[in-house]
């Protein structure tokens, strides 16, 4: 039985529209089904409404609730919602190739901790990857805008993600290991050489964190210049300012700002980069830590890694004795960069000893030399950049033009306003004092002695190397792959916005740089598969979406059509397709959380 409609023409023109329920009857002479109505209504546009629902009604009660509602739903097919889904496909199938949520289950099972939290992780880690944000409002985006596979309900609470974080931190080290091997095994790393930098990253409040509390045996905590020192008979005589221990601070402390903002409290971050880019540890200090320590503790908490013959490889900030021979320990070796002006008497010596220099690329020379003094035996590697010795020398030459406009009328001066110019030129810019010479008549004039010293470094860097197995040149191209954490940075601070930080406690902001990394890790993978960028690789694998669609007989959540240079994309990154069709619902079940 169904209810129809018959309309009739009236003399006057006006139609007239009637309801009635009809069934259909079989006429065996016609050979056809013919309407029998049963009731009329009457006129549409007279029914008794009321009487309808109650007839409705009526019938119901001897069916079940959901039948109902499918069969006072529309037939046609309405569109609820669509979502991106192409961006935490990917990431999720790489995470999941990585064997990264395996391990973060099985860690958190050991500790007996919430198993949800690994999804909860993931989908912080997607955020940060393809639209970065507060804790608070990737919540929000988990739940509303973007289709992450396994997720389910999120909730309103942002304690949920803090949890998570909290958990994460719990597993770190143990992670980092897991992660590293698959990782490994998956890309047939080369780790013969890693690559470690520090950077900072600074906070936007009134005041660094307080100093942390003495301990009971009556030392302060807190961060000092010495990390992991050596035992007492292996070390060697260093000068006494490197044994002054810094001040203790809080975990957001002033000091050297890497970002130009000595002005606001920091943290220091730094990272061990293969040379194929592939970031595997990160670690996080309080803001006022020094350089030439970290990489010695970085050495020891990958000492059980068992990586093998390890060439390590840093910038100049590195260069210490103590750091050297560090490095050294169980059969590893080192490439550092050495300060061209430094107090270093080894570096002074290779920079004036004479010799040939081989080409190694159109922009590149090097010249090795031995310094043997009965004691160590140091190899250095000088090169020589023809295009940076250029732009050197241009930039030398404005500076000493701008000195001598400043200088220019100063012999008239008062002996009080020169000293004062002088200082001001100093102080403005170093290396516009660096070419700054006061006679003894206390004139200013350009100091030509120094204009020829510099000259003698354009467009050279020096490089000191342990490992007596590597030729000069790989050496020097060794160093230059040093270029792949710096790329690691600025996709850090730029892509996944590690800063600004929202985070106030240090576990909190541990963890946050820790979900930093794993993003950078997935996107380098997806990179260096793709060969192409991780902005360009968004673009197209954002546009591949999830459609909700709802009907008669449910809920259906399909994906849009791949274009060929989606289809091509997944084929690169060896991430199979997601289904056409997810999932059909009941009428009352869940929608894109479930996907």
């Amino acid at each position: 039985m169904y209810l129809r409609t018959i309309q009739r023409r009236n003399k006057d023109g006006t139609t007239v529209r009637y309801v009635q329920l009809a069934h259909n009857e079989w006429d065996p002479a016609a050979k056809q089904a013919k309407a029998t109505v049963i009731h009329s209504f009457g006129r549409e546009d007279e029914l008794d409404r009321d009487a309808l629902a109650r007839l409705v009604r009526s019938i119901t009660r001897y069916i079940d609730p959901d039948q109902g509602r499918e069969a006072t739903a529309s037939p046609e097919l309405s569109f609820l919602a669509s979502r991106p889904l192409g961006g935490a496909w990917v990431l999720n199938e790489l995470w999941a190739t990585l064997g990264i949520d395996a391990a973060i289950h099985e860690l958190l099972g050991q500790r007996r901790l919430d198993p949800r939290a690994e999804r909860l992780i993931f989908a912080m880690v997607a955020n940060r990857a393809l639209d970065p944000m507060s804790k608070l409002s990737a919540l929000e985006w988990a739940a509303t805008d973007v289709a992450i596979p396994g997720l389910g309900e999120v909730g309103e609470d942002p304690q949920v993600l803090y949890r998570a974080m909290d958990f994460l931190l719990e597993i770190e080290a143990e992670l980092g290991l897991a992660v590293y091997w698959a990782t490994a095994d998956l890309l047939n790393l080369e780790v013969d050489l890693l690559f470690f930098d520090t950077t900072s990253t600074y906070f936007e409040i009134e005041a660094a964190d307080p100093a942390p509390p003495r301990a009971k045996e009556g030392s302060q905590q807190g961060s000092e210049e010495q990390a992991a020192p050596m035992p007492a008979d292996e070390q060697e005589p260093v000068p006494s300012d490197t044994k002054k221990r810094k001040k203790p601070a809080g975990f957001r402390s002033y000091a050297n700002s890497k970002d130009h903002r000595g002005d606001l409290p920091q943290v220091v971050v730094g990272m061990a980069v293969t040379r194929t880019g592939i970031p595997i540890r990160v670690w996080c200090w309080p803001g006022n830590t020094a350089d030439s320590a970290l990489i010695r503790q970085v050495k020891d908490d990958l000492r059980s890694w068992r990586l093998g013959r390890v060439v390590w490889v840093g910038d100049r900030g590195f260069s210490s004795a103590e750091n050297r021979r560090y490095l050294q320990r169980a059969g590893g070796h080192y490439i550092i960069g050495e300060k061209l002006r430094g107090d270093s008497k080894e570096a002074t010596a290779a920079l004036a000893r004479q010799g040939r220099y081989h080409v190694i690329a159109h922009n590149l020379r090097v010249k090795e030399v031995v310094i043997d003094d009965g004691a160590a035996r140091d190899r250095f590697v000088i090169c020589h950049n023809p295009e940076e010795a250029t732009r050197d020398a241009a930039v030398r030459t404005s500076l000493i033009d701008q000195l001598s406009g400043a200088i220019v009328g100063s012999d008239r001066l008062p002996e009080a306003k020169r000293a004062e110019l002088a200082a001001r030129l100093r102080s403005s810019n170093r290396d516009l004092g660096r070419y700054l010479r006061t006679t003894s008549g206390g004139l200013l004039r350009i100091d030509r002695s120094a204009v020829a010293r510099e000259a003698r470094l354009d467009g050279k860097f020096l490089l000191r190397t342990s490992d007596p197995t590597l030729s000069a040149e790989d050496v020097a191209l060794g160093y230059k792959q040093l270029l792949e954490v710096e790329r690691a940075w600025r996709d850090m601070k730029t892509t996944l916005e590690l800063r600004p930080v929202y985070h106030r406690k240090e576990d909190r902001i541990r963890a946050h740089v820790v979900l930093c990394w794993l993003a950078l890790l997935l996107i380098r993978i997806a990179e260096n598969a793709a060969a192409d960028t991780w902005r360009n690789i968004r673009q197209d694998l954002q546009r591949i979406h999830l459609g909700e669609f709802s009907g008669s007989a449910g809920r259906l959540l399909q994906r849009t059509q791949l274009s060929a240079t989606q289809d091509k994309l997944l084929h690169d990154l060896k991430v199979k397709v997601p289904p056409r069709f997810f999932e059909l619902h009941p009428v009352a079940s869940h929608s894109l959380d479930e996907a």
